[in-house]
């Protein structure tokens, strides 16, 4: 089922950080802790009841942020890359924010991906 696609303001995606920062850190934690535990077992991780289990979650997480109506983009579980849908200058872009940031700050076109960042606008944040 196609959902319709959520389009925040600068506003609206920094209002919901202190959730999506919870969320991010908790797949951050998770994945952290896959790689531990691939690291010290040779063999057979595929197989572990808590690889397993951590990888669960992660979908879980997911899941979450999707809810929320952004995406997670950091497929090394490294970042915490998320990506918001918004309009600027009457176009389709992504808002950008790594978790190592204080607030979202940036955003992309759909098809320049992070390399592309650039400041939002001043003019998109209410004074």
């Amino acid at each position: 089922m196609q959902t319709e696609t959520k389009y925040f303001t600068p506003e609206e995606a920094v209002k919901t950080l202190p959730l999506v920062k919870k969320i991010v850190s908790d797949i951050l934690s998770d994945a952290s802790q896959i790689r531990t535990i691939s690291s010290a077992l040779a063999s057979n991780i595929e197989n572990n009841t808590e690889i397993i289990h951590l990888s669960e979650n992660i979908k879980g997480y997911l899941l979450e942020l999707e809810e929320v109506g952004c995406y997670f983009k950091d497929w090394n579980f490294q970042l915490g890359l998320v990506d918001f849908p918004s309009i600027i200058d009457d176009r389709e872009v992504l808002l950008c924010w790594r978790s190592d940031e204080e607030s979202i700050q940036f955003y992309h076109g759909v098809n320049e991906g992070y390399v592309g960042r650039k400041l939002i606008p001043e003019g998109y944040f209410k004074k």
